[in-house]
């Protein structure tokens, strides 16, 4: 026995995984990567989830899955394509090593997806808890998975002792080898919905009774979020908006493209046509749209070119680049008039 190892007798062992599949059968959301099986679904679907909340994921799943519906299609694809579509998600490192491993199995592999978590580990952006999730899921390896979610639920039920490394080990005793995906599936749900960060619903916890904390004293103080101000020029003409892409050795967000920047000395007293929040880790950021009239963009960017919307839209955009774009369908509201001074 080691030193992590479940408190429980293997009847008490036998009645929680029976309490918490019973639990998940019930209450887990209908999601749309958990409509079957199949390993291609399993990995966007895993792939996405990765420091990305649910609701956010839902909408650009549906639109990935429509424009790449099978690892040939997403193997065939432009990098700047898979970029297109990714826009919103950020972590776009994540949609490269995405494309590059389907390149891996539509070519080297023939389009057979690998069958276990040690042979999903050897693919781009894939580690530990990717590997053993979509080979749980998806071929029902009896394999653990450890994420936040889980690590959360196993430190309140049988302690934080050990570490991230005792985490696994309590996962991997606990898991049912029956049903290892719903297993692991349920584990994630419980700690997304139920067993959360911050004032957990202990009383509709299936774990309720063989937990040693019962919610009290594990919320972890909230990291100070940075701010920060960003301005940004809309110059746009006969339908087109100017846009700027990134160099292709940025740290953040290489290649895409995005509204050029828009300095203070520029704005000369004039009121944004826009102001927005928006979000990406820890920091909020505040920003101003400035409307430029045509005229003026030697001013801002000489790296810039004139995108109509069939072409913007195609475009690897940041999020923030396409929030900003899908506030002005209509030119006429944001065309300063050429007639002014």
């Amino acid at each position: 026995m080691d030193q992590y190892s479940l408190p429980l007798t293997p009847a008490a062992l036998r009645k929680l995984r029976h309490t918490l599949l019973a639990w998940y059968n019930a209450h887990r959301r209908e999601l749309p990567w958990r409509r079957d099986a199949d390993p291609y679904r399993v990995w966007v679907s895993e792939i996405m989830l990765q420091q990305t909340r649910v609701a956010a994921v839902v909408e650009h799943y549906a639109r990935f899955m429509q424009r790449f519906p099978d690892v040939q299609s997403l193997a065939a694809a432009r990098e700047a394509s898979v970029l297109a579509v990714w826009s919103g998600l950020g972590y776009y490192h994540r949609a490269r090593r995405m494309h590059q491993a389907a390149k891996l199995i539509a070519r080297a592999r023939k389009g057979i997806f690998p069958r276990a978590a040690e042979e999903w580990r050897e693919l781009p952006g894939i580690g530990r808890y990717t590997a053993a999730a979509i080979a749980s899921i998806a071929f029902g390896e009896a394999m653990a998975v450890v994420d936040g979610n889980v690590e959360r639920v196993l430190n309140r039920v049988f302690g934080a002792a050990g570490g991230r490394e005792a985490a696994w080990q309590r996962a991997e005793s606990l898991l049912d080898r029956t049903r290892p995906g719903d297993f692991n599936q349920a584990m994630m749900e419980l700690g997304a919905t139920v067993c959360t960060p911050r004032a957990p619903q202990c009383a509709m916890c299936p774990f309720y009774k063989w937990c040693v904390t019962r919610g009290t004293g594990n919320a972890r103080p909230q990291s100070i979020r940075k701010r920060r101000q960003l301005t940004y020029g809309l110059a746009r003409q006969n339908g087109a908006v100017l846009l700027v892409q990134r160099p292709a050795d940025a740290s953040l967000m290489a290649g895409m493209w995005e509204l050029p920047a828009f300095s203070a000395a520029q704005q000369n007293g004039d009121e944004p046509v826009a102001r927005l929040r928006h979000a990406i880790t820890d920091t909020d950021y505040e920003v101003s749209v400035f409307a430029v009239p045509p005229r003026k963009v030697h001013s801002l960017e000489v790296n810039a070119r004139w995108c109509a919307p069939r072409q913007w839209e195609r475009l690897p955009l940041t999020g923030l680049a396409r929030k900003i774009l899908c506030r002005f369908p209509d030119e006429s509201r944001v065309n300063p008039s050429e007639s002014k001074p």
